[in-house]
């Protein structure tokens, strides 16, 4: 049956096709001005002083380990604590970097590491460098308990907030509370650029530090002062370097995590309804709750705040002797509801990791009760009141 209630969707509006017409009329497709004026917009929006727009969320979380790698001279190995329960491109960028993750159970309403647990295995583990909680489909981890501990064991932090534009924690933005922040605007996120990414700073070295190192390591910062005006500042300006362009001198090893002007001119469009798009999703989860409510106890379903921006509707199976998770995804599916599993326990159900299974064997229950039972469906703002009442429906009709 053809889809109807899609995991997400983009509509191409006239504010977007024209925010793209100005890029092709521009000329410039490579970074620029819409670059610029992105992550100013996307700073003041997250509330930091600092933001730094890459090429998608898995180069942030790439570009912001490498930097605090640098920061704090850490060796090959260093342990970064984080939820096992999250999209693997979270642990894969650590990975990546050389550096050790450590996993801790998740909260089994939120599906975010607790406080508790993480202060929990850093009096057990003397040795970890970096605290990298993921607010995963929306749900804060208290950051405010998580940077106590921080303070206390002297490490930093950097939040995974991938999954949540816009959730607020006692009034303040996700993304503003680690020393640094990721984001990423996929598809089918809540601001949708196609392929795209950045990362939120209070810290001007650190924000310095990702803008070389999405660039080649290169030395030239004119990206941070002269960008807006569309130039680089002339060569003789450099006094005392003969020939010296440094554009094309690098003082450390980067990558390439530049965007293009399309997904700036995107991503710009998208932030001007933000807060509509919150409510939008806010509104769809609470009205889906309560059509869904009397399935409590065969269903876990999401706890509701109106502080969280949702990625998406989250399904844990209460009771898997009543329905299993691949009997009622296939049964939704059939009826045109598109679904998607809730990741899965990464070092104890995600093959790549499975060097990990023997050591957190048992050692994480919620998040592999999740990973095994755990699945999403859409809630997105193109979803109608008609939309939702057939998600009722459907649901009553299969578990009926």
């Amino acid at each position: 049956m053809k889809i109807r209630i899609s995991v997400g969707e983009f509509r191409l509006g006239k504010r977007e096709e024209q925010a793209l017409m100005e890029v092709i009329d521009s000329g410039k497709l490579s970074e620029g001005r819409k670059t610029y004026e992105f992550e100013k917009a996307w700073a003041a929006y997250i509330g930091t002083k600092y933001s730094v727009a890459v090429n998608s969320g898995t180069s942030a979380l790439i570009a912001g380990l490498f930097a605090l790698k640098e920061m704090y001279h850490l060796k090959n190995g260093a342990k970064v604590l984080t939820s096992p329960l999250t999209f693997i491109a979270t642990v894969n960028a650590i990975m990546v970097r050389g550096l050790t993750p450590v996993f801790v159970d998740v909260d089994p309403q939120t599906f975010v590491i607790t406080p508790e647990k993480i202060r929990e295995v850093m009096k057990r583990e003397k040795d970890i460098a970096i605290l990298l909680p993921v607010h995963l489909m929306g749900y804060p981890v208290d950051m405010h308990e998580v940077n106590r501990i921080a303070q206390e064991f002297s490490v930093p932090v950097i939040e995974d907030a991938a999954q949540a534009h816009g959730t607020l924690l006692k009034g303040k933005k996700l993304g503003s509370f680690g020393d640094l922040a990721i984001f990423s605007f996929y598809i089918a996120h809540n601001i949708q650029a196609g392929e795209m990414g950045a990362l939120t700073t209070n810290n001007a070295v650190i924000a310095k530090l990702l803008k070389k190192i999405k660039a080649h390591g290169r030395m030239c910062e004119c990206n941070v002062c002269t960008r807006s005006k569309g130039i680089c500042p002339p060569l003789d300006s450099y006094k005392g370097k003969e020939d010296f362009d440094p554009r094309f001198y690098h003082d450390m090893i980067g990558f390439n995590f530049k965007i293009m002007e399309f997904q700036a001119a995107l991503g710009l469009s998208q932030l001007k309804k933000a807060d509509e798009i919150f409510q939008k999703r806010n509104m769809n989860v609470f009205y889906l709750n309560e059509g869904l409510s009397d399935l409590f106890g065969i269903l876990r379903l999401p706890l509701y705040s109106k502080d969280v921006s949702y990625l998406a509707y989250p399904i844990v199976i209460g009771d898997p002797k009543k329905i299993d998770r691949f009997t009622l995804r296939r049964e939704l599916e059939k009826r045109g509801i598109e679904t998607r599993p809730l990741f899965g326990c990464i070092p104890l159900q995600q093959p790549a990791y499975s060097f990990m299974k023997k050591e957190y064997q048992g050692k994480l229950p919620h998040a592999e009760y999740i990973g095994r039972h755990g699945f999403y469906i859409g809630c997105h703002q193109y979803l109608s009141k008609k939309d939702l009442d057939f998600v009722i429906k459907v649901f009553h009709e299969i578990l009926a």
